[in-house]
């Protein structure tokens, strides 16, 4: 198949993607607003308060292993579907878990949710399935652009469900029943390939063991960068619902935050896939965890409206780029045949270090002082430690190609 033929096919697939992204993501940000909040109600010990968010997030990492898999096995539609029929199942457990006052069923439901938040991270795998090796950053940029969409729409359908039912926060887990039902009639629209990718001229090696890949460098510094800059924008964005209402603000002005934050994630991937065939994927990564860094600063200069958007933006813009960046190294550094294993093992691992960060956002955020800014301060500095790790690997990498390219 050409070039021209791949593209095309990529390109019919990325517009369902996007479209799912932006429709079906909807939910990420209307649940990660309101979890922590939920939690607040029922749980009896508030360092607890986060919990069915790590919920979520442990039930995307533990989804991951078995779902890259199946995905690999019987096509990605299949997986999709799953997901999305995860979420709606997730949300109306727990809704129920609201009606009744039962913490532990919250926490089963954000389990639940956790199968979708698996599935919509193949997105931007999926994305690459038919793309040539030039479109595929564009091709992940432009699936993780339709965020933006979903940045717009899961905010303000929250503010409109939020308190529409008789129970606090039960409306939104109910919107998000229905959005999952829709958005998975989607997935018919795909024409991806079905079982495992027949192997080309290039391709006849034996896929390598997950201890084999482990051991590419490439690979690696991948890995590490993508688990940085996904669990320390979880850390913080999990942590800022609670800062702002804690700090004297609305739940509106939280929504809002959240929105300004989820615009930030998804508008720089009209550009980031360009930036990236125009500079290179480790300068991108670079200047990510760099804006990381930045938002960082910003939120420990000061607790005002201004504070939390400056920095909450800025954990978007960093977040993009070194996730994206990241993903692009990651689908450049395996064969096609290595897909489902490595795809699964990134996701594996990224997903249980955000696991272990939105569990500590609750601990640092309600825990680690007598109020909202001394939680926010201990919340913002646990990012320092992380970002060495990245900008330390992603550094190592650099001068380790750069010496085998002066000795070749």
């Amino acid at each position: 198949m050409t070039t021209i033929s791949n593209d095309r096919r990529a390109r019919r697939n990325v517009s369902v993607l996007v479209a799912a992204q932006a429709f079906l993501g909807s939910q990420m940000p209307m649940i990660f607003v309101i979890g922590g909040l939920a939690g607040t109600t029922l749980a009896t010990n508030p360092c607890l308060a986060t919990l069915p968010i790590s919920l979520i997030v442990f039930g995307s990492m533990t989804t991951a292993p078995w779902l890259s898999p199946l995905m690999q096995r019987h096509g990605r539609r299949a997986g999709f579907f799953i997901g999305a029929a995860g979420g709606a199942i997730g949300a109306a457990v727990s809704a129920f878990g609201l009606y009744t006052g039962s913490f532990a069923l919250l926490l089963v439901g954000s389990y639940l949710t956790g199968i979708y938040m698996s599935a919509q991270g193949f997105f931007r795998f999926a994305a690459t399935d038919a793309a040539s090796d030039s479109f595929k950053p564009r091709a992940i940029s432009y699936v993780m652009a339709g965020g933006l969409v979903s940045a717009i729409l899961g905010p303000q359908l929250n503010k409109l469900v939020l308190d529409a039912a008789p129970v606090p926060y039960m409306g939104t887990y109910m919107a998000v029943v229905v959005l999952n039902l829709v958005g998975m009639l989607l997935f018919f629209g795909l024409d991806l390939p079905k079982g495992p990718v027949a192997a080309s001229a290039e391709d006849t090696a034996p896929a390598r063991s997950k201890r084999e890949l482990i051991k590419s460098p490439r690979i690696v510094v991948a890995v590490i960068c993508a688990m940085v800059s996904y669990s320390l924008m979880n850390l913080v964005m999990t942590s800022a619902p609670l800062a702002v209402v804690g700090s004297g603000f609305s739940k509106n002005s939280a929504n809002d935050i959240v929105s300004a934050h989820v615009l930030a994630m998804y508008v720089p991937s009209f550009f980031t896939g360009y930036l990236i065939n125009r500079f290179g994927v480790e300068r991108i990564m670079a200047v990510g965890l760099f804006i990381l860094a930045g938002a960082g600063v910003v939120a420990l200069s000061g607790v005002t409206l201004s504070n939390f958007f400056g920095a909450l933006i800025l954990l978007g813009l960093g977040w993009n780029f070194g996730f994206i960046g990241a993903t692009t190294m990651l689908a450049s550094a395996h064969a096609p045949s290595e897909r489902g294993r490595v795809q699964g093992m990134n996701d594996t691992l990224v997903f249980g270090f955000v696991t272990i960060a939105s569990l500590a956002s609750g601990g640092l955020m309600n825990c680690a002082g007598s109020g909202a800014v001394h939680g926010w301060t201990a919340v913002n500095l646990a990012m320092v430690p992380f970002l060495v790790l990245a900008v330390g690997a992603l550094f190592w990498l650099l001068r380790r190609e750069r010496r085998a390219l002066r000795a070749s």
